[in-house]
């Protein structure tokens, strides 16, 4: 026994000298980096979560790369929907102006009317009725009633009403009078184009205004997701870190105003 306990000890006592060398070599390395680093060997489960939950750099990119696509989407539908409202706004316009030459084409007619009524009021020329005398004043309505389809006067319904002598066209009547009956006739027929012009443009003034809107809400969108990035949140423990609102947040609700106003040009 005394003779294998001379030969173990040796050993053993190496092994320890190895051991004490190791763990001073590892006390030393943790001393450094305590000293270097004094946070690295921390344990904090928070800060290891909140990095957990941090999107990666590789999806930072990827949501980076969706915003600018999104961003360059809504500026392309922003700059249709401009163009779009400009071509509204035009076309409103002419459907103005359309109204505007309705509106004069039937003032004349209905100056016309008054005048020829003061006179249809006065004795008529007396003139010989026979056959040939009916077969003139005829003719003259035929051609009258011609000339103001060819100027857009009378519409298709109301000529072909003329030569066919329906609703209150007779061809047997004076030229005074006959004249009178068809400016009548004209002025109706520019009353209800006038009518026609207005429905229009209030059809157009709509349309613009949409447009218009429309365009609006693409651009304020446009520069909106242009300027927007991925948000970090700061912390997801402790709830105690999340910073909370001191006011409550409102939507605004914007007011449209209803009614007839000038469509913004562009």
């Amino acid at each position: 026994m005394q003779s294998l306990l001379s030969a173990a000890l040796p050993d053993l006592s190496r092994a320890a000298v190895i051991w004490l060398s190791l763990l001073g070599v590892v006390g030393v390395a943790v001393s450094a980096l305590l000293l270097l680093r004094p946070g690295r060997l921390r344990f904090d489960p928070g800060a290891r979560i909140r990095r957990a939950a941090m999107p990666s750099q590789f999806e930072q990119a990827q949501e980076e790369r969706e915003q600018s696509r999104y961003a360059q989407e809504v500026a392309v539908a922003a700059e249709g929907a401009t163009s779009t409202a400009k071509r509204r706004r035009a076309e409103w316009v002419a459907a103005q102006e359309a109204v505007e030459a309705a509106w004069q084409t039937y003032e004349a007619a209905e100056v016309a009317v008054r005048r020829l009524g003061g006179a249809a009021a006065m004795p008529l020329p007396h003139t010989a009725r026979t056959p040939s005398e009916y077969v003139d004043r005829e003719r003259y309505l035929h051609r009258a009633a011609l000339d103001a389809y060819w100027r857009r006067e009378l519409s298709v319904e109301q000529l072909s009403d003329v030569f066919a002598h329906r609703d209150g066209w007779d061809p047997r009547l004076h030229p005074v009078e006959q004249e009178l009956v068809l400016q009548r006739a004209i002025r109706d027929n520019l009353a209800a184009k006038h009518a026609a012009a207005r429905e229009q443009e209030q059809i157009a003034w709509r349309a613009a205004e949409l447009a218009v809107a429309a365009a609006r809400s693409l651009r304020e969108e446009a520069h909106a997701a242009a300027g927007r990035r991925v948000a970090e949140s700061a912390s997801v423990l402790p709830l105690s870190e999340v910073a909370r609102p001191s006011v409550e947040q409102t939507r605004d609700n914007k007011v449209i105003a209803h009614g007839r106003a000038t469509v913004p040009a562009f």
